[in-house]
């Protein structure tokens, strides 16, 4: 119920600043925009909903913030949890994300770009966790990355087909 929030805004928010702008760029930017704001909005889901209710709540209550792990792959270390199924996660979510940002900026569609995106966009969802009550980790952030450099050798590879696809939404 409280996710219902987030999505609502997420909703609004994409027909309020989105919708218009990208279909007036044509179908193909509309298609490959809407679907990096779906898939980001899954993301979103699994990692930080419920976020408005949750930081209004932690704003009234003066929750204290946990501070993120800052040692490398350190529950693999210690033996401690499900952390390969963790990194494995970690992995696998951001490759879309190294796969489409591509797509949506072919004019710089680079490899230190994917990279430099990729962390920014890990570093803020490990920076908002603590504030639903989930830890943040470095590790989930290289992970994350090197989910995000897979995601754009995958790009590379399927070059052409994407493309040859691409064009029939033209």
């Amino acid at each position: 119920m409280k996710e219902s929030i987030d999505f609502t805004v997420l909703i609004v928010l994409y027909f309020v600043c989105f919708y218009k702008k990208w279909k007036a760029k044509g179908k193909e930017t509309f298609f490959l925009n809407t679907l990096m704001y779906i898939y980001l909005s899954f993301v979103l889901y699994f990692t930080l909903m419920p976020i408005i209710t949750r930081i209004l709540f932690l704003y009234l209550h003066h929750y204290p913030y946990k501070t993120m792990n800052f040692v490398p792959f350190i529950d693999i270390l210690m033996g401690r949890g499900d952390f390969l199924r963790q990194v494995v996660l970690n992995v696998i979510m951001m490759i879309p994300f190294g796969f489409l940002l591509p797509l949506t900026n072919k004019n710089d569609a680079k490899l230190l770009k994917v990279i430099f995106f990729t962390f920014l966009v890990s570093l803020s969802i490990e920076l908002l966790q603590p504030f639903n009550g989930r830890s943040s980790d470095i590790t989930d952030i290289i992970t994350n990355v090197i989910g995000g450099i897979i995601g754009y050798f995958f790009y590379f590879m399927f070059k052409p087909l994407i493309f040859k696809f691409l064009s029939y939404l033209k």
